[in-house]
């Protein structure tokens, strides 16, 4: 009889500790930090397919989208924080309200945003950007391909990395002047002429314009990263899949 007892309790202290270790996670996830890997290449150089990185939730404040599932609990957001111009930030597409996107902040309500010529223009300002070498895509699976490269510094002073399609122009290198509604913002990927963003609209398959309240948060190091190059199971390749350079960097 006290074996039993001894299994019975056993068996209960083992369900609370689970359950506690479970209720962390989702108070971490939803307050502090959150993982995310990246799945396209609209943000390069910057992130790469195969980078895992942490989002900081408490960033920008929060809104139903920090929550697991996007709980509807509340409207708005609380504790409520503009970002920066030139802050790499995840958000839920407009459209959906469900799907994952990464794109890096341009435009802050009330901007003029457009592009001339694959030239940005910031509330009629052409932004600052040079010339470097060129960026050099070696994709295991689709080969190696070759990009124009710049450094883009914003009005703010914040400079990061863009690349570009070295072939004719396409839509999305010259734009019509937006205007950032209240409470939105314009966001563009670093992947200039690859990337689905606020410079195109949702019936087009874009993002347009992203409300306050789908801010997620903060992209902020990335903790793992891999060429994605053997499959899961291939234990052996996994020190030489590894971009060990890549592992710790803080995202810029």
């Amino acid at each position: 009889m006290a074996s039993s007892r001894r299994r019975s309790g056993g068996f209960s202290d083992t369900l609370i500790t689970l359950l506690q270790v479970v209720l962390l996670a989702l108070v971490v996830r939803s307050f502090a930090y959150e993982p995310f890997n990246i799945p396209s290449k609209s943000m390069q150089p910057t992130l790469l397919v195969g980078d895992y990185l942490f989002v900081s939730k408490y960033s920008y404040g929060y809104s139903r989208h920090s929550l697991p599932f996007s709980l509807p609990l509340f409207s708005g957001r609380i504790f409520s924080r503009q970002p920066a111009r030139g802050d790499v930030v995840v958000f839920k597409l407009p459209s959906d309200n469900r799907t994952d996107y990464i794109k890096r902040v341009i435009g802050l309500p009330g901007d003029h945003i457009r592009v001339e010529h694959r030239v940005l223009f910031v509330n009629g300002a052409s932004v600052k950007r040079q010339a470097v070498e060129d960026y050099v895509d070696r994709d295991p699976r689709t080969g190696t391909t070759r990009h124009l490269q710049y450094i883009e510094t914003l009005p703010n002073g914040v400079s990061h990395i863009i690349i570009e399609d070295a072939g004719p122009e396409i839509p999305v290198d010259n734009t019509a002047d937006f205007v950032v509604p209240p409470g939105h913002y314009f966001m563009m990927g670093d992947n200039r002429d690859n990337s689905l963003d606020s410079r195109v609209s949702p019936e087009a398959g874009g993002v347009g314009y992203v409300p306050e309240e789908n801010l997620v948060g903060r992209a902020e190091v990335i903790f793992l990263s891999t060429t994605q190059a053997g499959k899961p199971w291939e234990f052996w390749l996994w020190p030489s899949d590894l971009r060990w350079s890549r592992l710790f960097d803080r995202i810029i």
